[in-house]
């Protein structure tokens, strides 16, 4: 837009406008709203949304907020602030007499504007809910709030039933503005997360309108409650089976979908062997025969990259894909790495940008190279195989057995594999022992970092809220990976199968080769 359009935004005229006038409502009404819900008493909590105009650019359009220590139940739409897209304001509330305080913006506002620049928000919601409060306080010290299996995570963008939800938790501080930069920081290191959980203080929500920042906020104090009535009964409502399993001593029965046999399940016994809270795997050559991913999957990608960016070029999926190689390949091309091919403005020709795209993506599997961009782009191309009937999970037979029997015994189980979160759910989604993500409590992948540094399973430690990481068992078929592990202060085991790189002499884990032995 020029200087004229811009112009016109700030007019009088424009203010007083329809559309303004309905958001200005639209704020008041729903604090009225939440006050009765007790996500802003006290003055507490704000709202903001971006008024709705087919005539102006979305990340151009206006902006609406509450005001702040205003009683949220007595708001009227003359309460509220109106700022442009940079913040500046535009329209602000008169003083009103005693016992009234001079009108002041919310002291969310520099939140705010974080949300509406780093996700494109349409309305973003601050509540003091003691839900969300109770929520950061389960795990004192967890970075992050975790929860799986329950109806209201499908209420969440992007996620399933099956799916854990992730919201990151920052620290308070004495001053709502003091917190802007580590808002600004969780929402980038969590791409996909819609809110961010401050510790003894409340949680901001934001969506692409305020019917799905509303509807989210709803969903996630609903979880928060379940999360912490769950607690109260003793179960965990991280785990796909919240908590439920036999006492110490008795004998609790899976499906064995081989043979429908009913399996007894023991605790570990009393003879110093460790009980561990979670075990994170590794998928090829311990989960997975290493055939599958380099005489199936690998292939499968290769053979399909072409078509795949064909048919989905215009999709945000693959732009998002398209975005992430084009900032490897420049890296790479800076760096001096062999084969790299530079990939042309987006004002190119759309055949001639997947030309170069597959010739990158080529050498990069060829290459076997462990980076966010190519394992983002194989997991959208094998979620189409999966979809297809064309790729099914492969297992090694003891696997499906041992996860359920895990499970059973309320051992947290996770993935951490250098394939992406997307294809790791993939190819335990869908096996010939029907879904095993009904065991998996998580999924992390090179996002946390390269699996062969140690601080890379501090960060998982840290993350999953046990006391010490020796609760957890970490099993690999890759020796470095063991060696960062145990440096970071995890139980390690080596997974020894068929096809695996031997192990050098005098290591020091134990190996085993079957999950029978664990």
């Amino acid at each position: 837009m020029g200087s004229t359009d811009l112009a016109l935004l700030s007019s009088e005229a424009y203010l007083e406008g329809r559309n303004v006038k309905e958001a200005r409502g639209l704020v008041s009404e729903l604090c009225r709203h939440f006050y009765t819900l007790g996500w802003v008493s006290g003055t507490g909590g704000s709202i903001t949304v971006k008024v709705h105009d087919d005539a102006v650019p979305k990340d151009q359009q206006l902006l609406v907020m509450s005001p702040s220590g205003v009683q949220k139940e007595r708001m009227v739409p003359e309460d509220m602030y109106v700022l442009s897209a940079d913040g500046s304001f535009l329209s602000t509330p008169s003083q009103k007499p005693y016992p009234h305080k001079p009108p002041k913006c919310s002291e969310c506002a520099p939140l705010f504007m974080k949300a509406y620049q780093m996700r494109n928000a349409g309305a973003v919601i601050h509540s003091h809910g003691i839900e969300c409060v109770l929520a950061t306080l389960l795990h004192p010290s967890a970075k992050e709030f975790r929860i799986t299996h329950m109806e209201m995570i499908k209420g969440i963008q992007g996620h399933g039933y099956y799916d854990e939800l992730v919201i990151p938790i920052v620290e308070n501080t004495a001053r709502e503005g003091e917190l802007t930069d580590s808002l600004a920081e969780a929402i980038a290191a969590y791409p996909k997360a819609t809110a961010v959980l401050v510790r003894n203080h409340g949680i901001y929500v934001w969506g692409d309108s305020w019917i799905s920042a509303k509807t989210q906020a709803e969903c996630y104090h609903y979880l928060f409650d379940a999360a912490f009535k769950l607690h109260q009964m003793g179960r965990d409502w991280s785990s796909p089976s919240h908590g439920l399993i036999k006492e110490l001593g008795t004998v609790a029965s899976y499906p064995n979908h081989m043979n429908g046999l009913q399996m007894p399940v023991k605790r570990h016994n009393e003879a110093g062997n460790p009980h561990w809270s979670c075990i994170l795997l590794d998928i090829e050559g311990t989960t997975t025969p290493i055939s599958f991913v380099a005489d199936v999957l690998f292939p499968y990608a290769r053979h399909n990259v072409r078509k795949h960016l064909t048919d989905t070029y215009e999709s945000k999926d693959t732009q998002e894909d398209i975005k992430l190689l084009r900032a490897q390949v420049k890296e790479d091309l800076e760096q001096g790495v062999s084969d790299s091919v530079s990939i042309p403005s987006e004002d190119a020709g759309k055949e001639d940008v997947i030309d170069s795209l597959v010739a990158n993506v080529e050498a990069m599997i060829k290459a076997d190279r462990k980076i966010t961009a190519l394992k983002q782009l194989q997991g959208h191309i094998w979620r189409t195989g999966y979809e297809n009937n064309e790729l099914k999970g492969v297992f090694f037979e003891d696997v499906p057995k041992a996860l359920a029997q895990w499970h059973a015994m309320g051992v947290k189980i996770y993935i951490y594999s250098s394939g992406s979160r997307e294809a790791q759910r993939l190819i335990f989604g869908k096996t010939a022992y029907g879904d095993l993500r009904k065991y998996l409590c998580g999924f992390f992948d090179t996002a946390v970092g390269s699996k062969r540094e140690a601080r890379s399973y501090t960060e998982i430690y840290q993350s999953l809220g046990v006391d010490k990481p020796s609760q957890i068992l970490f099993v690999t078929d890759v020796i470095q990976e063991a060696e960062a592990a145990s440096s970071a202060g995890l139980d390690v085991v080596i997974s020894v199968r068929p096809e695996n790189a031997p192990l050098p002499e005098g290591h020091k884990f134990r190996t085993i080769r079957s999950f029978e032995e664990i």
